[in-house]
């Protein structure tokens, strides 16, 4: 099905891109959102931290000091440490991680050489390891995690391949890393039971997944990804975690996710509760889900999904929101947001005029990422290396996803999480928390414990141990 001719290289290609420089928030650079990005890693509010935490010393300027800084740039640094945090939980490797590092360092940092060198790393995990001396007999659990692995690896090269001189390869890395995640989910035990459910004029693929043993009414996970996630940093964040507890966990692409935004060219809705509502339809048709024991969590951007979602959708049991985002629009700079005004013809004029032409290539590379999830044309205008020239449309869907006077509807149980150094929504899960009017949780993650930044990249099984814990606790008979 995703098989399209892809070149597969066994060394990274590294031209037709200048090594990347560390961005520094000048005011073009605040145009293009970065200074609201991972440029900015500003303090949150105080709150109390995970249970068990020590208290957190004051804030040092580097929130990823020593060893922690694996690239210059912090950008960069934030994707390379939600890499190695993952090989916790057996989705990537920190030999293989660092190996990587080293090889970008090395070459001279850029989107051109983070994408070239993590994509050839998907490609060697992708292909059955020699066993024999024919090459056959990999056994399927090597064939699992080899795969998983890969997915990690090509999620890390999706990511940066519109800053390279190939931004046109991107559906092709999507696919790429979608077959190895379709591996990996055939070759668990149970396999995970795959499944499209309708939604509008297209259907949202999903993986089921559920604990070995016999079949039994089981507390069900519906797991939501961001704006730039992929499927395996959904069993990172929480299908491993739901598995080892003997839980199901369900995955799924929503608008402006995976398939239905590499393949299919479909953005974001301002309205996640029609996707939910479906998923949910789904599961309480099988025998083996718990339908009073549903809950939702959104990682990243989900946690302004999830909330919308469960605001309407009463029939979960419990919403987590990984952090709080009562709007996706603030984390752009409040000098791109002041572009956008009611005169559509004049917000693009200035856009196009006054801001795109003084855009650097790594500026230009951030604009295009951060609003291809918005607006179709957007992403086809990336994809052939252009700046969107309609900055109006896609602001429009970013600004509709403003939750602040709906999470007050919300009934179910549910937990709002905050990090040390939250870099994307900084303030925003303390005020999600405040306008709650259910039974409500607050917890800080914090550098106390290595797991500060946005959805802690480097310690995700403390996180998973958060939201779980509290989980528990809500869905206890």
């Amino acid at each position: 099905m995703f098989a399209r001719g892809v070149e597969h290289r066994s060394v990274p290609r590294m031209t037709a891109s200048t090594p990347h420089q560390p961005a520094s928030l000048t005011r073009r650079t605040a145009l293009t959102g970065l200074a609201a990005g991972a440029g900015a890693l500003a303090v949150g509010s105080t709150a109390r931290t995970a249970a068990a935490a020590p208290t957190a010393p004051s804030a040092a300027p580097n929130p990823t000091p020593g060893a922690m800084q694996l690239f210059a740039d912090p950008g960069f640094n934030f994707a390379g440490l939600l890499a190695l945090g993952a090989a916790g939980m057996r989705a990537s490797e920190v030999g293989e991680v660092l190996t990587a590092v080293n090889a970008i360092n090395a070459a001279g940092l850029s989107e051109q050489t983070y994408t070239d060198t993590f994509r050839s790393w998907g490609d060697r995990l992708s292909a059955p390891p020699a066993v024999g001396r024919d090459g056959r007999g990999t056994p399927s659990q090597t064939r699992r995690f080899r795969s998983l692995r890969a997915a990690q690896y090509y999620g890390q090269a999706l990511f940066y391949v519109l800053g390279t001189d190939q931004p046109g390869d991107e559906e092709a890395v999507y696919e790429e890393g979608r077959r190895a995640w379709d591996t990996f989910a055939r070759l668990c035990t149970p396999a995970a039971i795959t499944a499209r459910v309708p939604w509008r004029r297209t259907r949202l693929p999903l993986w089921f997944f559920r604990p070995d043993g016999p079949a039994e009414r089981r507390p069900t996970v519906i797991l939501t990804n961001g704006s730039d996630g992929q499927n395996v940093d959904m069993w990172t964040y929480g299908v491993s975690a739901a598995l080892d507890r003997g839980w199901n966990a369900l995955v799924y692409d929503g608008p402006g996710q995976g398939q239905l935004l590499f393949v299919e060219e479909i953005p974001f809705t301002t309205r996640w509760e029609t996707v939910v509502a479906p998923i949910v339809d789904w599961l309480l048709r099988r025998k083996d889900v718990d339908g009073r024991r549903i809950a939702l969590t959104g990682l990243s951007m989900g946690g302004n999904l999830a909330p919308r979602a469960a605001a309407f959708e009463h029939r979960l049991a419990a919403c987590v929101a990984m952090p709080g985002c009562l709007s996706p629009w603030l984390g752009f700079d409040e000098a791109l947001r002041d572009i956008v005004t009611p005169d559509k013809e004049e917000t693009n004029r200035v856009w196009n005029e006054e801001v795109v032409p003084q855009l650097t290539p790594q500026e230009a590379f951030n604009v295009k990422k951060r609003f291809e999830v918005f607006d179709r044309q957007a992403l086809r205008q990336a994809r052939q290396g252009k700046v969107l020239t309609d900055l109006w449309t896609p602001a429009q869907v970013a600004m509709g996803l403003d939750i602040t006077g709906i999470v007050g509807r919300i009934k179910a149980p549910t937990l709002v999480l905050d990090y040390d150094f939250e870099q994307f929504y900084p303030g925003q899960p303390r005020e999600m928390y405040d306008l709650l009017r259910t039974r409500r949780d607050y917890v800080k993650l914090t550098k106390a414990t290595g797991a500060q930044l946005h959805c802690s990249p480097m310690a995700p099984q403390q996180h998973c141990d958060v939201v779980f814990d509290w989980l528990a606790d809500v869905l206890r008979r």
